[in-house]
């Protein structure tokens, strides 16, 4: 029986793109406020994804002040904090545009008394709106990568996030856009592993996809019918 779901977050719940284009329009001056052009910086940035993700970088001032330091440049507060502030307002931008349909799907879900749950990769500033988002409220539980020391697809964040719902991997469904090898990674932790292919189509994967938000219903609904040959829904 299918207990709780969980969602990847980024292009799974929100997006930043549409038409194919990032909505923030992103143009930072790297050049006079850290003195690498916006290429080093990029691949600077890169490097650290991984200790970005699983908070070896508590917030972005340590990132940058590691990046500056890797290079010898001087780190000036004042710029820093612009860049931060800057990237706070361009991640907050997804949070005041969500989809209609998202919300219904993730209530439709509570009304029927399942659990769910979050599982985000991501760093302090890219979330810090999330608290005040109109997806806030949904949640059972929330995960996010910086918080708890480990990123996904490594499966200890999946039964992490079990262990926080009171529920097994195997009552569990995990539900992302297949960012971050996510999708391989809950089907290592024993859940069972959907691709939400309604934001991003450019990632490709050996896992059913999901066209549109509310046929997670749908998945749950075969669930049921399968556990019960009577097609009795208690239970729920």
């Amino acid at each position: 029986m299918v207990r709780a779901v969980f969602f990847d977050l980024f292009e799974t719940l929100i997006t930043e793109f549409a038409n194919g284009k990032r909505v923030s329009k992103r143009s930072y001056d790297y050049r006079n406020r850290l003195g690498l052009s916006e290429a080093e910086f990029k691949r600077e940035w890169s490097i650290r994804f991984e200790q970005r993700m699983n908070g070896h970088f508590p917030n972005y001032h340590a990132a940058i002040r590691d990046i500056l330091d890797s290079r010898g440049l001087p780190y000036h507060q004042e710029h820093v904090e612009f860049l931060y502030q800057s990237r706070v307002g361009e991640k907050k931008i997804p949070f005041n545009t969500i989809s209609n349909e998202i919300c219904r799907m993730l209530e439709l879900l509570r009304e029927r008394g399942l659990k769910v749950g979050l599982i985000s990769n991501c760093s302090e500033e890219e979330v810090i709106s999330f608290g005040q988002s109109g997806l806030a409220p949904y949640f059972d539980d929330v995960i996010f990568s910086y918080e708890v020391g480990v990123a996904k697809p490594n499966p200890e964040i999946y039964r992490m996030a079990c262990d926080r719902l009171g529920v097994t991997p195997q009552e569990s469904l995990f539900i992302g856009d297949g960012g971050s090898d996510e999708l391989r990674g809950a089907s290592n932790a024993g859940l069972r592993p959907y691709h939400a292919y309604w934001f991003n189509t450019f990632i490709e994967s050996e896992y059913e996809k999901i066209h549109q938000p509310l046929q997670v219903l749908d998945l749950i609904e075969s669930s049921i019918k399968k556990e019960s040959p009577n097609n009795e829904t208690a239970g729920y």
